[in-house]
């Protein structure tokens, strides 16, 4: 049996679906004979970093979702599609596809309607076409299972890692060019999608007014095609908040670097890479306590609740004025992120592929927590 992966990820902006399609893709790579990488199809408009993997075939018939529907399909007629960014061909037997979430259900009110219509028909398929389901957590697995009305069985767990920040360069000017200080700041990161629960944040910092010194930095921005933007935050006139908008992979290590820390206060998440990645560059971390997010983070985060300004605004206090205890969190936080590496995801991807394990699919899903 021959394998190829879906690519049309190479051509699209890198968030948190399209950063585990590459570095998924990039372990398994490396973890071949050399020549023998498993073959990338990608559109005409592939861009880095997705342009620097091995085993690049160039297929430039249409985009976007077109390609990924017309051109693909032909051109994997005869191998097995690895599809690891939610979407897939509806027209193909023999996949494998990724499904981060089920947001487009559980937080329908998030998106656009044409996003959510989309998505709902791609995953309606799923049952029918009965591809292996890979994701990212079990709570993602638990929602699957609910929403699509598929055995446990068919759904497996691959675990994500946070290491391909030591292929980062961090841009230590950003510091300096956004007027922050070490330790000075707290770190949003996130698009103005609804499910990040930006707006309690900023509400938080509207009772931080005893912290006047402390900024709050906001990574990220809006993109209308996805989310339903009447639903987003305005920006803040508070002169704590910094909006930083869409910084490099270097600026963003830099600002974990030196942060106070990390507030990631989401309402639904399939996984929850930020806190990691967070994490890994030894920012501590204050995370909500729903969906996925202490299934990722463990006893390495300061938890909150995340429908309470009042709260998130206390464990901002209790971070930013306790040096002891945020010297705590970074420690654990280190120590937890650790754990989680790309090479193990590929190596479960790759027992999955060529059988290379005795266990059942349901049981190649890593324990709920590493930390």
């Amino acid at each position: 049996m021959t394998f190829a992966i879906n690519g049309k990820f190479t051509s699209q902006p890198i968030t948190g679906v399209q950063r585990v399609a590459y570095e998924l893709t990039r372990a398994m790579q490396m973890r071949a004979t050399p020549g023998a990488e498993m073959e990338v199809y990608v559109p005409q408009d592939a861009m880095e970093p997705g342009t620097f993997l091995k085993q690049l075939r160039r297929f430039p018939w249409l985009r976007g979702t077109l390609w990924e529907q017309i051109t693909l399909p032909i051109a994997a007629r005869r191998t097995t599609l690895l599809n690891f960014c939610n979407t897939n061909p509806l027209f193909k037997r023999g996949q494998l596809v990724m499904v981060h979430d089920m947001a487009v259900y559980d937080m329908p009110q998030g998106f656009s309607k044409k996003f959510r219509l989309w998505y709902r028909l791609l995953f309606s398929m799923l049952p029918k076409m009965e591809p292996t389901i890979l994701t990212v957590s079990e709570f993602s697995k638990a929602r699957i299972c609910h929403h699509l009305k598929v055995d446990a069985s068919r759904v497996v767990v691959v675990p994500l890692g946070a290491d391909h920040l030591d292929r980062v360069q961090s841009s230590p000017a950003v510091v300096q060019r956004l007027g922050l200080v070490k330790d000075g700041y707290c770190v949003i990161v996130g698009s103005l999608d609804p499910r990040k629960n930006l707006q309690a944040v900023l509400d938080a910092v509207e009772r931080l007014a005893h912290l006047g010194d402390i900024k709050f930095v906001v990574v990220g921005g809006r993109n209308p095609r996805i989310f339903n933007s009447d639903k987003t935050a305005a920006p803040a006139e508070s002169k704590q908040v910094v909006w930083a908008g869409f910084v490099s992979d270097g600026e963003l290590k830099a600002l974990y670097e030196n942060a106070g820390c990390l507030i990631f206060p989401s309402l639904y998440e399939g996984f929850g890479l930020p806190p990691l990645e967070a994490m890994y560059c030894g920012c501590p971390v204050i995370a909500s306590s729903l969906t996925s997010i202490p299934e990722a983070c463990g006893n390495a985060a300061m938890y909150c609740d995340a429908h309470s300004p009042q709260d998130i605004a206390e464990k901002i206090t209790l971070m930013m004025t306790d040096s002891e205890a945020r010297q705590r969190y970074r420690s654990k936080g280190i120590a937890h992120a650790r754990e989680y590496r790309w090479e193990r995801s590929a190596e479960r991807m790759l027992a999955i592929l060529y059988g290379e394990t005795s266990e059942p699919l349901a049981e190649l899903a890593p324990s709920a927590s590493a930390g």
